[in-house]
């Protein structure tokens, strides 16, 4: 089950979307139960497992092998189905924490997707005008 907190013309929500099933979305908003029908089939998608930079560790005394892998990139993703209304970072931007690199147009209201680590950005999957599903790959910030 999905958690969100909205704010639409000063008034609060709590929207638990509780299933997913073709076009049918089955929430509660503020406790009360709605069956909401979507223009288009929503497809689960396996969850997104974001990698996050690995810490550094000191080397070992004495005669150990250590592997050299890089760290992954930290993926931003979009946390629900929509439309890319903007694109505000391109590939080698320095990206701060909590600096909006996305704006998302999800179930009428926009959306600032943000990052969640700072660095530079590596790659840019998205543009104006793309539909992504939940749980799709935005930016990669490394």
């Amino acid at each position: 089950m999905k958690n969100y907190k909205l704010k639409i013309n000063g008034n609060d929500y709590t929207v638990d979307i509780n299933e997913v099933e073709g076009q049918e979305i089955k929430l509660d908003v503020n406790g009360t139960s709605y069956v909401v029908t979507v223009d288009q089939e929503i497809k689960q998608q396996k969850k997104t497992v974001v990698s996050t930079p690995r810490p550094q560790v000191a080397p070992a005394a004495g005669n150990v092998q250590q592997s050299a892998a890089p760290a992954a990139g930290s993926k931003v993703t979009t946390p629900l189905p929509g439309t890319i209304l903007d694109v505000f970072v391109n590939v080698g931007d320095a990206v701060k924490a909590g600096q909006t690199v996305v704006l998302l147009e999800a179930m009428k209201m926009e959306n600032n997707i943000e990052a969640d680590v700072a660095g530079t950005v590596k790659e840019v999957k998205v543009r104006k005008g793309d539909s992504v599903l939940e749980g799709d790959v935005l930016v990669v910030i490394g």
